[in-house]
């Protein structure tokens, strides 16, 4: 199937996937695996069926989006959501509730994470309302659900699971003062139906629209101006920031949060004096569109202009300069979302060892939640050189590539780690 761009055009048409973003390699890889277990010999068979079956297309969507996502995923924008959300609710004295969406909600940690942040701010329940959309109704059905493993809680502060989750044999379930606040359903972002809703007073749309190409983007980004209302928020992921200048937006001014606002509501919103931030964990972009995250358990304080992330103690490293210890100490570090701390323990790596490509991967990634997508590319780049085919990296390297309309430098990248994953594959 690797010349047949039918199915390209048809996930583009259907999804707005721009296959370059996510690297060739892996669509034929989901493929080969959708038209084996239907039993098509070729790619004109699985054509053939494709075209003619709602359920096989729904099937495909699925094997090429592979949600990546973990709750509080980058805490400043929940620790915004929080603060914003209870003087918007104070300024509407009870006339209506907070509209609020997620956007592609994926399994749901994303907007139970909005809940949660909300009851730590202090919003009652009956103060707002969440709508949940994702394109997968296998999704959809998980985050119903409301079970989650591990892997889903990232981060050594988990508070809020001991608050809002109650442990079972499977894992752990959301608890049901949470659940209630969220309505799922089952959507597309880019249904023409969806734009003609009432607008929000908050939406979460994040990590998504840098798998869209240029003209898709913008015809998101149109929609999501539109379901945003004009007094309202929208948060986006680190890397789409700059993507939205052009249709007038502005961001608000809060570092690390990624919120905006309409131009014409644009001023710059005082970092409040102490906020809470929530376990984050720093995870390279997913090699599909993601779906696209509450609050620790003490608040840290924020200045202005400065990193939201306030430094904490220094990292648990031995005190004979065990590389690997501190290697493992920076990345607990920035799963904490201790963005100051983490950098300051990378810094002191390099002083104090041979520089490896782990170290600069985490530098790049904490330039990138800090909006530093040039010194983000530098760090990638210096991470490339010592490891060729190291995969975060790459992945990183070629997204950011990729939102900067860069997509033979993204498609290079993706090609160059599916080589790589190959070549493990064969050992």
């Amino acid at each position: 199937m690797n010349d047949d761009a039918r199915f390209f055009s048809f996930l583009k048409d259907r999804i707005g996937l721009d296959v370059t973003s996510v690297g060739e390699a892996i669509i034929e890889r989901a493929l080969r695996q959708r038209a084996t277990h239907v039993g098509c010999a070729d790619s004109n068979a699985y054509w053939q069926l494709l075209v003619t079956s709602p359920q096989e297309q729904q099937a495909l969507i699925e094997a090429v989006i592979v949600p990546e996502t973990s709750f509080f995923r980058y805490p400043e924008s929940f620790a915004t959501l929080g603060k914003l959300a209870r003087e918007r609710v104070t300024g509407l004295g009870g006339v209506r509730p907070l509209r609020i969406l997620s956007l592609p909600c994926s399994t749901g940690e994303e907007p139970y994470s909005m809940v949660m942040a909300l009851f730590d701010a202090g919003v009652d329940a009956r103060q707002f309302q969440v709508d949940a959309i994702d394109i997968s109704p296998v999704s959809i059905a998980k985050a119903e659900r409301g079970i989650y493993g591990k892997n889903s809680f990232r981060g050594s502060d988990l508070g809020f699971r001991e608050r809002y989750f109650d442990p079972i044999k499977e894992g752990f379930q959301i608890a049901e003062r949470v659940s209630a606040c969220v309505n799922f359903q089952a959507g597309n972002l880019l249904d023409p139906k969806l734009a003609t809703q009432a607008a929000y007073d908050i939406v979460f749309c994040r990590n998504l629209v840098i798998y869209f190409d240029q003209q898709t983007q913008q015809r998101v980004f149109q929609v999501l101006k539109q379901l945003t209302r004009e007094d309202g928020l929208l948060f986006i992921g680190p890397a789409e920031g700059n993507l939205l200048a052009a249709i007038g937006m502005r961001s608000i001014g809060i570092a690390n949060s990624f919120a905006f606002r309409h131009a014409l509501h644009d001023r710059t919103v005082p970092a409040p004096a102490s906020i809470t931030a929530a376990p984050t964990a720093l995870r390279p972009t997913p090699d599909a569109p993601a779906r696209a995250p509450a609050k620790t358990a003490a608040p840290r304080p924020v200045e202005r202009n400065s990193s939201a992330f306030a430094p904490s103690a220094r990292p648990a490293a031995a005190a004979n300069g065990d590389a690997s210890a501190l290697l493992d100490s920076i990345a607990n570090l920035a799963n904490e979302g201790n963005s100051s701390a983490a950098r300051a323990a990378c810094e002191r790596y390099l002083q104090q060892y041979e520089p490896v490509a782990q170290v600069f991967y985490w530098l790049g990634l904490l330039s990138e939640v800090a909006g530093s997508v040039a010194q983000a590319q530098a760090f990638y780049r210096k991470a490339l050189y010592l490891q060729p085919q190291h995969r975060e990296s790459l992945a990183q390297l070629a997204a950011l590539l990729a939102a900067q309309g860069d997509s033979a430098g993204a498609r290079r990248l993706q090609e160059r780690a599916a080589r790589g994953t190959n070549k493990q594959g064969n050992h």
